[in-house]
């Protein structure tokens, strides 16, 4: 997982409060206290009185869950073993499947518009010399 940048003021690295957090993603309190119930390895740091500090991995962590539960539609049960799976999502794996690789060649039907792009390119990089 990557390290998420939240637009808070606060270094990327920077522990970060449930409110703070919360606030930041949209997600209510008691729902990030609900997960850390429902998923094992969401577990922020927790200092005297109890209060809960989330690292930059406990938010992407958040950040992953939410688009699992809200965006992709799993239940608490599958996104539970997407996680335990690493699966990629469905859009992830659909964007990855219609994409051809670096390796592979262009299709020939796309060889035109591939050189008229270039062109483009070339001109408005001369352009800017």
């Amino acid at each position: 997982m990557t390290t998420p940048v939240l637009s808070d003021g606060k270094d990327a690295q920077a522990l970060r409060t449930i409110g703070e957090v919360a606030k930041a993603l949209g997600i209510r309190q008691h729902v990030l206290r609900y997960w850390e119930e429902q998923f094992p390895s969401l577990r922020p740091l927790t200092r005297a009185g109890g209060r809960r500090y989330y690292r930059p991995t406990d938010i992407a962590l958040i950040i992953e869950i939410d688009r699992l539960l809200h965006r992709e539609g799993f239940t608490i049960k599958g996104a539970k073993q997407a996680l335990r799976a690493g699966v990629k999502s469905q859009s992830d794996q659909a964007l990855s499947d219609s994409q051809p690789s670096a390796s592979s060649p262009a299709p020939e039907s796309a060889q035109p518009l591939i050189d008229f792009l270039q062109g483009i390119r070339n001109r408005l990089a001369a352009a800017l010399d």
